[in-house]
Formats: structure tokens, C-alpha cells, sequence
């Protein structure tokens, strides 16, 4: 029963971590940049989950809301004003500044709010169920139950509209896609928008469950959940998904019967050994192209 326990438990933190490497692998997938500052935009949307709930006195949905458009008009500013004039840069160049991104929004959030972790409320006033020896809360079951419907309708967006086609067309060929009278500066924006707004509702759901914020909150997840891209295969939509669930997963286990102290060196251990048997991860496509 522990097993299970262990099991349901790793399955919502990998779904957390699900919604954070689909931003990596979306912005990765269509302008080949390594968003670094991802994990901040994580911990904005916490930020703005935890004044829009504390301030404003807003319920959970809302909280939702606002913490995914915060988060979705951070991406917006951060790739109009740091990574566009680079775009046609070596990729050091864009790597360096999303390096350079992701300290500012550390340290500014730092300085705007303190440094001492905060509260985060209660917003689910929920207890859990039981289903026979196994205890399942009611923020494990919202953690699973919200990235799973949000995945959905991403891939709806992807694959079913025209605006995922013209994601889809500009991720293969940008010069083409233009050509064809595709907006790609347009495209380009609204992706980082949508992996910016899943990354806030992350943000949010780990805060709910894990009730502390802090402005260095985004490192580690970010930090996994690049790993979990890259296991899962960048660029790829189901990759980063089943990377997500995996890194989660194998975290959740290696804490309950191996060691705290070891987890993080074991999941980033296990994202070695994949890369050695299948560089490009598991359901990454083979490219001949050097990074």
C-alpha cells in the first residue's frame, strides 16, 4: 500500500513538473532557446497566486486565472525585450541571457518582496479520501486533475487550430512559414505566452500543497523540469509529459526507500544514463544538427 502511496504521490508532483517542461520544450521547439528563466515564471505565477488570494481575497479559480495571465504577460515582456534582438545570435548568446534573465527575476523579486519565505493560504479548504489503506488528499487530486485537462487543451491548441498550425509550421521553418503569411514574431510571442501560463498554474498548485513562496522558489523545478525535457525529448509535446511524470515519479520513490539527501543526484543520474543509451530521449526525434 505504501507503494501506491508513493506511486500517487509521485504522479502529482510529475505533473507539476509535466506543466513546466512543456514551456521548456514549446520555446525550445520553435526558436531552439534554452528558456532558463523559466523556472522564475514558475514563481511569479506563485507571487501573483499568493497577493491575488492574501490582497484581493480572490477563491481558487481566480487565483488561477490571474497567476496564468501574470505569468503568460511576464513571458510576453521577457521575449520581447530579451530574447528578440538576439534571435538571429549564436545560441551561447541566448543561452547566457536567459541565464542572465532568470538571476534578474530572482534577485528583483527579492528586492520587491523580501527574502523570507510567505504563506501561502488555504485556497481548497479540502481534507482527503480514503480508498482502503490509501490516503489521497483533495491538492494531490487537483494537482493530477489540472495538469491532465490543461494538457488536453494544449494539444488541442497545437493540433486542432490554426493557430497550433501555424506554432507547428513556424517550429519546422521560420523563413517558410513567414513566406506563407504567417505572423511569426506574433507566433513566437503567444508561445512563450502559453508555456509562461502553464508554468504559473504550476507555480500555484505546488504552493497550494507545499504552502511556502519564496523568490528562489523556481530554481529546482526548474532545474527538473529541463531535465525532464530533455529525458522526455525536447521539442516534443508527449515527450515532455512523460519526461515530467517520469522525473516525478522516480523523485517521489528515491525519497521513500532510497534517501532525501540523494533524490536530486539520483533523477539527474538516471537523465546520464538516458542520454547515453538514446541521446535524443525517449520520444525525441534523431537530428544530426550540433548544439
Amino acid at each position: 500500500m505504501e507503494f501506491l502511496q508513493q506511486l500517487i504521490n509521485g504522479l502529482a508532483l510529475g505533473s507539476v513538473y509535466a506543466l513546466l517542461a512543456l514551456g521548456y520544450t514549446m520555446v525550445y521547439g520553435i526558436i531552439q532557446l534554452i528558456n532558463f528563466a523559466h523556472g522564475e515564471i514558475y514563481m511569479i505565477g506563485a507571487f501573483a497566486g499568493f497577493y491575488s488570494s492574501t490582497t484581493l481575497g480572490l477563491s481558487l479559480i481566480p487565483t488561477l486565472f490571474i497567476a496564468m495571465i501574470a505569468s503568460g504577460l511576464a513571458g510576453i515582456i521577457i521575449e520581447k525585450i530579451a530574447y528578440k534582438p538576439l534571435r538571429n545570435s549564436p545560441r551561447i548568446t541566448l543561452l547566457i541571457t536567459a541565464i542572465g534573465v532568470s538571476l534578474f527575476l530572482q534577485n528583483g523579486m527579492r528586492i520587491l518582496v523580501g527574502s523570507n519565505p510567505k504563506p501561502f493560504p488555504d485556497l481548497l479548504h479540502a481534507g482527503s479520501i480514503n480508498i482502503g489503506a490509501i490516503q489521497i488528499e483533495w491538492k494531490t487530486i487537483l494537482m493530477i486533475a489540472v495538469s491532465a485537462a490543461l494538457v488536453l487543451v494544449l494539444q488541442f491548441i497545437v493540433y486542432k487550430t490554426k493557430v497550433g498550425k501555424a506554432m507547428r509550421a513556424s517550429s519546422q521553418d521560420m523563413e517558410a512559414a513567414s513566406l506563407m503569411g504567417i505572423n511569426v514574431n506574433n507566433t513566437i510571442s503567444l508561445t512563450f505566452a502559453i508555456g509562461s501560463a502553464l508554468a504559473g498554474i504550476a507555480g500555484v498548485l505546488v504552493a497550494i500543497s507545499y504552502p511556502s513562496i519564496t523568490p528562489y522558489m523556481g530554481i529546482m523545478p526548474g532545474l527538473k523540469s529541463f531535465v525532464a525535457a530533455v529525458l522526455g525529448g525536447i521539442g516534443s509535446i508527449p515527450g515532455a509529459l512523460v519526461g515530467g511524470v517520469a522525473i516525478g515519479v522516480i523523485e517521489t520513490f528515491s525519497k521513500a526507500y532510497i534517501s532525501t539527501n540523494f533524490s536530486d543526484a539520483i533523477v539527474f543520474g538516471v537523465l546520464i544514463i538516458i542520454l547515453l543509451i538514446k541521446p535524443s530521449g525517449l520520444l525525441g526525434k534523431k537530428t544530426h544538427e550540433k548544439v
